[in-house]
Parts: structure tokens; sequence; C-alpha cells
């Protein structure tokens, strides 16, 4: 099926006016359907893989938001037989209760492009590299290849007329369905949610856009190109789960001397 050009248009949650409820709201839903469908756990042998090449068995996840996919993801590992923590960053740190043990928030804002030194281990960002235009994505992955640490980013959307034609369908009925299963149940959350709808016409805008803005397999090839230092490598995939397509980029160090 033809793709669609890549329009960088703007997301609501990336707007630092966005009230905070609002986006809550948003992240919410979004950390409900990603504990229940469970798509990254396609991810584990990489993510196992990567680890074992780590000076320490620790993840540093970037764009973080209410968690991405740690809440299932951190005990799959460990049924894997892979135990590492993980540190949650993000531009707007808000520390969500239910964490498994060994999964934390970083308490000060961080900025995915700037990441600090002390922060240190395998990095990840999922749902996170299509809010970067070109240049800034393309700096993100250079930085990781520049401080010779792995990193693993994972994609559920894409750019497709299909897809997004059925994310235009289905996105607000499934915001009314998965909300019942939101916990703690809010009387903000349901109001706007059924009388007055703006989650579900919010989180619906959000959907198709990060579909516009999300990197093909082709397009993380060259956004990679060049990027090699001391022997770093870099693999595009695209893993079925469950019936999610998941387009993931593998960055990882040269072999230790």
């Amino acid at each position: 099926m033809a793709l669609l050009p890549r329009l960088h248009l703007f997301e609501f949650t990336d707007q630092p006016w966005l009230p905070g409820l609002i986006r809550q709201g948003e992240v919410d839903y979004l950390q409900t359907l990603l504990d229940k469908l469970r798509p990254y756990d396609a991810l584990v042998p990489a993510l196992s893989e990567v680890l074992a090449l780590s000076f320490e068995p620790r993840v540093v996840d970037l764009c973080s938001g209410a968690g991405g996919p740690w809440r299932t993801l951190a005990p799959a590992l460990r049924d894997a037989g892979t135990d590492c923590t993980v540190l949650l960053t993000d531009a707007y740190p808000v520390q969500r209760p239910g964490m498994p043990p060994g999964v934390a928030w970083h308490p000060k804002p961080v900025d995915a492009l700037a990441v600090p030194p002390e922060l240190t281990g395998v990095r990840t960002i999922f749902e996170g590299l299509h809010r970067f235009r070109p240049d800034q994505a393309r700096a993100l992955l250079a930085d990781a290849c520049a401080a010779q640490v792995p990193i693993v980013v994972g994609e559920l959307t894409v750019r497709r007329l299909g897809p997004l034609l059925i994310q235009a369908l289905l996105i607000a009925p499934l915001v009314w369905i998965v909300t019942l299963f939101i916990r703690p149940v809010t009387w903000w959350r349901l109001l706007l949610t059924y009388p007055l709808p703006l989650l579900p016409l919010l989180i619906t805008w959000d959907g198709l856009v990060s579909s516009l803005r999300t990197y093909t397999p082709t397009e993380l090839q060259e956004l990679t190109q060049d990027l090699d230092q001391d022997g770093y490598t870099w693999q595009v995939q695209t893993l079925r789960h469950r019936g999610a397509e998941l387009t993931t980029l593998t960055g990882r160090p040269g072999t230790r001397g």
C-alpha cells in the first residue's frame, strides 16, 4: 500500500500549555492500552541482547510518558532471565504508581536530545522518535553512537493510508471502551470522555498525527547512515506480535577489545 508523505504536524501532548489533566487523560489511555495488548513483549530478545553488551544492567527510557510498556515489559525481561533496572525519564515527568520492582522515575525533566552523561545504560525510546524532526532524530541517535551505548527504538504507528483510515474510525470508540478499565475512576476523566468527548477527539488527532510523523524503515536507515563510529552498527526490523506491527531500530556499539 502506498506510503503517505511525512507531515510534521503538532501533537497536543507535545505542547507545554496543555492542561495537566488533559495530558494525564491521554497518557493514561495509552498506558492502559499498552498494558492490555503488551506489543513490546516482542522486543524481549533484542533488549536481552543489548543489555548483555552494556557495562551495567540498566535501561534509561526516554520520553517515558506514563511509563510506556515497562509495567509489563520489565517482568517479561525478568521471566526471560534478564535482570535489569529501568530509569524512566520524560520532559514532563509525573511519577505514576504501580510500576514493578526495579522500575523507577527520574524526578527531573530530561531532554531526549541532551541526555545527562550520568544517566548511563542502555537507552530506549518507545513511541517517541516520531516526535522529533529528522535532524533532531538523527542527533538523538548520533549521541548514542558517540557515547557508545546501545539504543533500542520502537514505534507501533505506521505511515500508510489503510491503517490511518482504520485509526480515524476506531480510536474514539476504543477510547470509550478502554476508559472503563482505567483506574482510579475519576469524575473528570468520565466527563471529558463521554458527555464532553474532548479526550477522544484529542487522542484521535494525536494518534493520526503520530502516524503521519512516523519514520519508515527506509527512513530509519537513512537517519543512521554514516553513524558507525568505532564499529557502531544499526539494525532495522519489523516485528509482529498479537496483531500489532512494531518497527524497531537497534544500535549496538562495537565489540570491546
